[in-house]
């Protein structure tokens, strides 16, 4: 009576099946495909990036004494202690001279949310095979990508530029607004940090509506139709959220803390 070993019988049940892939799980784990996987692995990576930046602002932001209207008197802008972002963030465009606290910020917040639901409808549109629903939510998408941006820069240009007031530097000179090397509203490293984090995040939504445009005009030709499916307009989708998800912690430890 012949004997045969466990490897074989293994082996030759191996052989039986058909090879779909590299994968041992087969030719797409989870369901996700290649493409999808490498891109969860680069927002992975992302994240821990915007991870280590804010923990930097915390852990500096928890270096600098806070504003006191028991020691330090009516509130005003000083090097002393780290400002208040209400009193920072608190111009909005066409009402001059007007205080509306985190008003404008606010606003850009939900823009940049009303993209992400347009996005969330362009994928489900793509998964309908629908070219036309695909290129009007990848528009609105668009469209309010870029009035974020142009939002972003109007408040760059407001920090940069400053209160008419200004504030008295150590120097006794009169400093209006915010650089790298001088600030108004506080110590350097307040503004260093705003402009490194906010540009770090706005440098992705740029790239984010880069990629979208290509979709649209991807989508326009034809191009996701003639391959059978439109994954492509899921996996920017899925850069699109990652960076709407990254603006609720940038808003909530810039802003708000």
């Amino acid at each position: 009576m012949s004997t045969i070993s466990t490897t074989q019988v293994i082996s030759d049940s191996a052989l039986d099946k058909p090879r779909t892939g590299t994968w041992d799980g087969g030719n797409e784990p989870f369901n996700a495909s290649y493409g999808k996987l490498m891109m969860w692995f680069f927002l992975l990576s992302d994240a821990f990036t915007f991870a280590a930046f804010l923990t930097t602002y915390g852990l500096i932001r928890h270096r600098y004494a806070a504003y006191d209207p028991a020691v330090n008197g009516a509130f005003h802008f000083s090097t002393k202690w780290w400002p208040i972002p209400d009193k920072v963030f608190n111009a909005f465009p066409g009402l001059h001279g007007s205080d509306v606290p985190l008003g404008f910020v606010a606003l850009m917040t939900m823009i940049l949310i009303f993209s992400s639901v347009t996005m969330v409808l362009a994928v489900e549109a793509g998964h309908r095979m629908d070219k036309k629903d695909v290129q009007k939510w990848l528009l609105w998408t668009i469209l309010f990508g870029a009035t974020f941006l142009s939002s972003q820069a109007w408040e760059w240009s407001h920090f940069i530029h400053g209160t008419e007031e200004g504030t008295v530097m150590n120097d006794g000179t009169v400093f209006h607004g915010a650089n790298l090397a001088m600030n108004q509203y506080g110590p350097v490293l307040f503004a260093d940090l705003f402009f490194f984090i906010t540009g770090f995040h706005g440098t992705h939504v740029f790239s984010g509506v880069c990629l979208l445009v290509y979709c649209f005009i991807a989508t326009t030709n034809g191009t996701f139709e003639k391959r059978g499916h439109y994954e492509m307009v899921e996996k920017i989708g899925l850069y699109w959220h990652f960076v709407d998800l990254v603006w609720v912690f940038v808003f909530t430890f810039f802003y708000l803390v």
